[in-house]
C-alpha cells in the first residue's frame, strides 16, 4: 500500500499522518470488499504502508489516473475542513494494497515523506 501526500500543501506532520491514516483505513475497506484475496494476503504479511510525496493536487490526479488504468484499487482523500486546510481539499491519494512491482512503475520515483 502507497500513500501519497500533496507536498504543496505543507501540512503538519499530525495532519499529514491523520490524512495517511484516512487514506489506508479507506484503502483497506475497499481491499476487503473488493479484492479480499489482496487484502488477506496484505493483511497476512504485516500491512505494509509507504507514505510519499508528490508535489502537486496535479500530479496527485495522474497517479490516481496510472492506478485506475492498471486496475489498481485507489482512494482520494478529501479534508472536511476543520483545521488547517479548506473543505474537500484533496490531501492523499492511496493506492493499493498490491505488490511493489504493481506499484513502483506508478510511484516509485517519489520521494519518501
Amino acid at each position: 500500500m502507497v500513500i501519497v501526500v500533496r507536498g504543496e500543501l505543507r501540512l503538519t506532520a499530525g495532519k499529514a499522518a491523520v490524512q495517511v491514516a484516512h487514506a489506508a483505513v479507506l484503502l483497506a475497506q475497499e481491499a476487503a470488499k473488493r479484492a479480499p484475496e489482496a487484502f488477506r494476503a496484505w493483511s497476512a504479511t504485516g500491512q505494509k504502508k509507504i507514505a510519499l510525496v508528490a508535489p502537486t493536487l496535479e500530479a496527485l490526479e495522474t497517479l490516481a489516473r496510472q492506478a485506475r488504468g492498471l486496475g489498481l484499487l485507489w482512494v482520494l482523500v478529501e479534508d472536511a475542513g476543520f483545521t488547517e486546510v479548506p473543505p474537500g481539499t484533496k490531501t492523499c491519494l492511496g493506492i493499493g494494497p498490491a505488490a511493489a512491482s504493481q506499484l513502483d512503475p506508478i510511484t516509485g520515483s517519489l520521494p519518501l515523506l
